[in-house]
Parts: C-alpha cells; structure tokens; sequence
C-alpha cells in the first residue's frame, strides 16, 4: 500500500510528500502541494536544495510555545509562518516533552513506568480529538491546506509523528483515503524517527531507562491512532461528525480539499469525478 514519498532533505527529519497515496480507484492525493515534516529549527535554507525545490509558501507549526521559543522555525525563502498549537498550555507528558523524557530516565519512570507509558501517549491522542484548543489548530490547518494561496504546505510537529501523524489522519480522511491507508501511513514514519532519536535512546538506555518507555515515547503505535479514531466515532459518530461539529470546518474549504488536492492516479483518465465536486484534473 503506497505512503507518502519520502524526501531526503538534509536539515529537516523525517520530510514527507503525501502526494501520490491512494484514495480510491483511480484516485490519489496530487503531488507538491501539503508535506510533513519534524520541525525545522536546525534548516539551512542555504544549502538544503530539497526544501528550495518545494517552494513552500505557508509553514504550521503545531508546537507549543515552549517548543517554538527553544527551538523556533527557521522558514524556507518566502514561506510564512502559521502557528496552530494543538497542545496549548496543557501538553502533558507527551508528545511536547519527548527528548527531556529521553534525558531524565528517573522521570520518565516516575510519569511513565508500570506500563504507563503508552496509555498515557494514547491519551493524549485523545486529548488531541477531544480538546477544543485542539480542534481550533486542526481546523486552521485544514482551512490553510484549503487555500490555494497558501500552497504548498508544509505542517510539523517537533518529530512530525504524533501531532502531524494526526494531522495527516484527518487531511487524508477528508481526502476519501480508507482508514487501512491512513493507519498504514501513520506507521510509516517510525523507520525514519528511531534512526534519529538513536543517540538520545541510546544516552537513556545507558543511563537506565527502561527499553519499552522508550520505544512507546519514540515510535508511534497502532494502539495510539485507534485511540484517536475511537474517540472520533464515539464523540462525534465519525469523520462527518467530527468535521462539522468537532472542528467546524466550513464546507466550502472542504469542498476545495477534495477538488484540489486528489488527482487522478497514473493510468487513468485525464478527468473523474469526486462524488459531490466538479471535474477534476490531474497536474
């Protein structure tokens, strides 16, 4: 099953194309136009011509302001910065606090130990359906990847997993993909992230920490978007639900997801239609 294309910048972790997942018979999200990624403090905008080549116009930083004051964006030439902060001033222990947990073993099994460590990450997925500070950041994000002019975007959190991987969840939905599709992209990022969290794993486990909290801090787990999707359905009987009236998003930055971002796949006609959208032609 296709995932988003990954791209081998050399100052951004874990820089993904969603373009060219499948939504369909015949359908796939069109390319260039809403990339993840982790967060951008360490770009050299100089030098890393992949991040050049995308000509990103809008960056949403979902991050709190803890984690945009010590480690703000450096943006990509002419790109704006658009703050969508999902966590807010209640981040909990994760996913804001990653690398301190990573840094202080004593601590993380203290918040974390006891098996705790992934019930407290599923929860706070739930949190990130649930909340309404996390409901205005997603619907801003969806309403700037609605905007032509705001296109190409480029959304991250700090590793691009958790609050991204949601993120691209919800885009994804919207974007007629099945779940299987997007549980499959959701898992792909954790090749990516455990290479580049190696050496603070590696400083934890030396120092103590016990494997399993580590692995439930830096990988992402089925368990945690199911999670997600479970308090989707149950609070707001689904996607339809959840984006009228959890999120609030107008229908018309909806329609103009659904015009705009999904093409045809190669091999198929040069126009289709999306039920309920005008004809659309693949770039």
């Amino acid at each position: 099953m296709h995932t988003a294309r990954a791209l081998p910048a050399a100052s951004v972790l874990n820089l993904r194309d969603l373009g060219g997942i499948a939504l369909g018979p015949g359908r796939q999200v069109r390319a260039g136009v809403v990339l993840r990624s982790g967060q951008l403090h360490g770009l050299d905008a100089a030098h890393d011509a992949t991040l050049a080549s995308l000509g990103i116009r809008t960056v949403v930083d979902l991050r709190t302001a803890d984690e945009r004051g010590s480690a703000p964006d450096r943006l990509p030439e002419g790109a704006r910065l658009f703050v969508a902060d999902v966590l807010g001033d209640d981040p909990g222990v994760a996913p804001a606090r990653l690398r301190a947990l990573l840094g202080d073993p004593a601590e993380a099994e203290r918040l974390l130990g006891g098996g705790r460590a992934q019930e407290l990450f599923a929860q706070t997925y739930r949190q990130m359906v649930l909340s309404p500070r996390a409901a205005a950041a997603y619907r801003a994000f969806l309403e700037t990847a609605a905007d032509d002019a705001a296109r190409p975007v480029l959304f991250h959190c700090t590793a691009g997993k958790d609050r991204t991987g949601w993120a691209a969840a919800v885009l994804l939905l919207v974007l007629g993909a099945s779940r299987d599709t997007v549980r499959t992209e959701f898992l792909a990022v954790n090749p990516v992230v455990r290479v580049a969290f190696r050496p603070y794993v590696q400083g934890y486990l030396d120092a103590g920490g016990d494997p399993e909290i580590a692995s439930a801090i830096v990988e992402v787990r089925p368990r945690y978007l199911d999670t997600a999707l479970d308090a989707m359905d149950e609070r707001w009987g689904g996607l339809d639900g959840y984006l009228r009236n959890g999120l609030r998003v107008p229908d018309a930055a909806l329609r103009r997801l659904r015009e705009e971002l999904v093409v045809a796949a190669p091999g198929f006609g040069p126009a289709f239609r999306v039920p309920g959208s005008a004809d659309v032609h693949p770039n």
